[in-house]
């Protein structure tokens, strides 16, 4: 069964442009440590403060493993500490998705 994670960001909408460079970090670390990126998407109109993201795995078993490359990548390592120190995200926001299917 294909799960999808579904991640709702709350930013600080001040540092939008670097949420924007955080996002665009996660474009090739995510697909090398085995998560399929369906893509992030950033505020245009509207809400200002609001971000997502969705990613797609083969089982939770696959996510889990996902997460695990994820934290031993010098990389994804870096990523997270960029968000960290600039405070870009407020609150995160995960649901697990599995698609209905007939």
């Amino acid at each position: 069964m294909i799960v999808t994670v579904f991640i709702r960001y709350k930013i600080d909408p001040f540092k939008r442009h670097l949420f924007e460079l955080y996002a665009q970090n996660w474009l090739q670390i995510i697909p090398r440590c085995g998560g399929h990126l369906i893509g992030y998407w950033m505020p245009h109109e509207g809400t200002n403060n609001v971000a997502f993201a969705v990613i797609s795995f083969a089982s939770l078993a696959v996510y889990e493993q996902y997460r695990t490359r994820l934290r031993g990548d010098a990389e994804g390592e870096a990523n997270f500490d960029f968000a960290e120190v600039n405070q870009l995200i407020l609150g995160e926001e995960r649901t697990f998705l599995r698609q209905v299917e007939a």
